[in-house]
């Protein structure tokens, strides 16, 4: 009796699974479709990059397609497609680095292979297998332990990875053919043809710069920095005009140049590889973002500071807290506007230190009538001093942000002169930097 129970629960169980499938199928594809619909609208350019490779491999068929081209390349004509798989990237600097790389170690290791090929037979029948693999493990060896080199590494890592699988195929293979020449020949060909379809294609078909990226990431997070301070104030300070709600999600803001060390390392070494193009000439400093980038970065981990103190129970006493809300006010409104001043300097290329100066010097103005308040407000017993040590704390990572902000000032003055950033005497700054 409880087995039929049993098996009628299952049945029941099964029914009613097979009757709402329909519907969670439904609701499946269409929250996928929403997922894949956000996911476009959030950065256009994906849906386009998409559509480029897809272009860039319909002409690269034609290789195939084509009876003239098929005769004159034969089946070497799918390294065309193959070269358009692995070169095309999204950003132009990408293309281009994987590009050529892939351009320039086909052709040095096809030479090299060839004539390799032709060393080995030189030595007799007998010694050609032995010449060919003393060959390909030599250089094997060397480029592999070349690509532990950093700047090897960095900007030719797969300029050395090609090298060593053409000059090894080729050295390989010319040992049971003798058309070596030709497929040779070939095979370059058709890499040079699918590697020049997709850097054209990169480059002229709604081309996405990494500089154009980097420049803006490294404004973006200036302006992160501005906000998390404004911010600050807002939550740290009783009497700041600022509500919690307001200033809640702001002062939090930092947190994502923190994990940006990776991305404007890689845009940086893209965007060398980029040629002029806008705003941006051919000899656009690009280094200097990497010392503009290390120092928001060391700004942000003291936010990290503020932020604990700000969601610490342990609080100075508010008549300690009064005596120091001023100067600190200053310093945290003042320092935030260079910071604004600083990241639209960037995003416009305009050069702004008169402002982000005035800015700093109300800051250390505010410093040093910060250090006086402490020194009449210093406590006369240790139970006072350990109260009094949040506050403190609080003051003091203020100073160090201050000092930060005039070095990434000094920073972003040093890329203005490189990158002829153009004058301006207009002091004020627009509400809109975003």
């Amino acid at each position: 009796m409880e087995m039929d129970l049993n098996a009628q629960v299952k049945k029941a169980c099964f029914l009613q699974r097979l009757k709402d499938f329909p519907s969670n199928l439904k609701d499946g594809v269409t929250k996928r479709i929403k997922h894949v619909q956000k996911f476009g609208k959030d950065d256009p350019r994906r849906i386009i990059h998409s559509i480029k490779v897809g272009v860039s491999l319909t002409l690269v068929s034609m290789l195939y397609y084509v009876r003239p081209l098929y005769n004159s390349f034969g089946v070497s004509g799918m390294w065309a497609i193959v070269t358009v798989v692995v070169v095309s990237e999204f950003t132009v600097g990408g293309t281009l680095s994987k590009g050529l790389n892939r351009a320039f170690a086909t052709l040095i290791a096809g030479a090299l292979g060839v004539g390799a090929v032709h060393l080995a037979r030189l030595c007799g029948h007998k010694a050609e297998p032995i010449v060919l693999g003393i060959l390909v493990f030599s250089l094997g060896s060397a480029v592999t332990f070349s690509r532990f080199f950093p700047r090897i590494k960095q900007r030719y890592d797969y300029g050395a990875l090609i090298f060593i699988l053409t000059f090894s195929m080729v050295a390989v293979s010319g040992y049971r053919t003798d058309e070596i020449l030709v497929i040779a020949y070939q095979r370059l060909s058709t890499i040079l043809i699918g590697g020049t379809i997709c850097i054209l294609v990169s480059i002229f078909v709604f081309p996405v710069w990494a500089g154009e990226d980097l420049h803006k990431l490294v404004a973006n997070n200036i302006i992160k920095l501005a906000n998390s301070l404004e911010g600050f104030e807002g939550e740290y300070f009783p009497s700041s005009e600022k509500t919690s709600k307001e200033t809640n999600s702001s002062v939090r803001e930092y947190k994502g140049i923190l994990t940006s060390e990776t991305t404007e390392d890689t845009l940086a070494n893209l965007a060398r590889w980029e040629p002029g193009h806008g705003r941006f000439r051919l000899s656009h400093p690009w280094t200097k973002y990497f010392k503009i980038a290390g120092l928001v970065r060391q700004c942000a981990i003291h936010f990290e500071v503020l932020n604990a103190c700000v969601l610490s129970d342990a609080k100075a006493p508010q008549d300690f807290i009064s005596k120091i809300l001023e100067p600190c006010s200053i310093m945290s409104r003042e320092a935030g506007e260079a910071l604004k001043a600083i990241a639209k300097s960037i995003k416009t290329m305009s050069r702004y230190h008169v402002c982000v100066n005035t800015h700093i010097k109300n800051s250390k103005n505010a410093i040093e009538n910060l250090r006086l308040a402490l020194k009449l407000s210093f406590p006369e017993t240790d139970k006072d001093l350990l109260e009094i040590i949040p506050g403190v704390t609080m003051a003091s990572t203020l100073i160090y942000i201050v000092n930060y902000v005039e070095k990434i000032s000094e920073a972003v003055e040093e890329l203005s002169v490189l990158a002829h950033f153009k004058e301006t005497l207009d002091p004020k700054l627009s509400p809109e930097l975003g």
